[in-house]
């Protein structure tokens, strides 16, 4: 993280935190470490029952939990609170693990989670996932298969073949340019600064 990402205020205090952990030893440690960033209000659990009442009966902001809670039902938890219609089927989501395969990273990714964290937790970490949710909010993808944030981190266009899925996508081509290209000379004009006199 740069020096001017670090210094970005935000102010986690009003926000509502549910935890899911499949450990009270590591439901205490994350809480510990959300207390630290100044989340006041943390609801926390250790089982999957609970957590389903309670996103069901309240509005969480944040979402931390380790999917391998129950069996691995944390998977199916997230993927159910993505296709549900509730006013928390958009909230980010940060899944967290100890033995995290390559296939557990994408089964996460595909549930529509916003993103992993590999246990040990580090505050830090941590910190830099909550703070990349709150400023750069993805816009959220329905379809058949995937409800969740777009996965897309790098916008290149629609995939070639389709009319993409962002209501910004072009639908129809762009044709061929109106005209030529910019020499280097215009180029470099462009970005050289100019003196200005009035």
């Amino acid at each position: 993280m740069s020096v001017a990402e670090s210094e970005v205020t935000v102010n986690l205090t009003k926000a509502t935190v549910l935890v899911v952990e499949g450990s009270q030893h590591s439901l205490d440690l994350t809480c510990q470490i959300l207390k630290g960033f100044g989340v006041m209000s943390i609801l926390r659990t250790t089982n999957m029952a609970e957590a389903e009442q309670l996103v069901r009966g309240k509005t969480v902001d944040l979402l931390v939990i380790d999917p391998s809670v129950s069996g691995g039902s944390g998977y199916d938890f997230v993927r159910e609170l993505r296709r549900s219609k509730s006013s928390n089927c958009d909230l980010p989501i940060v899944l967290t693990g100890g033995h995290l395969r390559h296939a557990d990273v994408t089964r996460a990714r595909d549930t529509g989670a916003n993103f992993v964290v590999k246990k040990p937790l580090s505050a830090a970490v941590l910190l830099q996932r909550i703070l990349w949710v709150t400023r750069d909010p993805r816009p959220f993808v329905d379809l058949d298969d995937y409800t969740g944030p777009d996965r897309r981190f790098k916008y290149e266009g629609p995939p070639s073949g389709g009319d993409g899925r962002r209501s910004s996508d072009l639908k129809a081509p762009i044709g061929a340019p109106a005209e030529p290209n910019l020499s280097q000379d215009e180029l470099n004009s462009l970005i050289k600064p100019q003196r200005v006199t009035l």
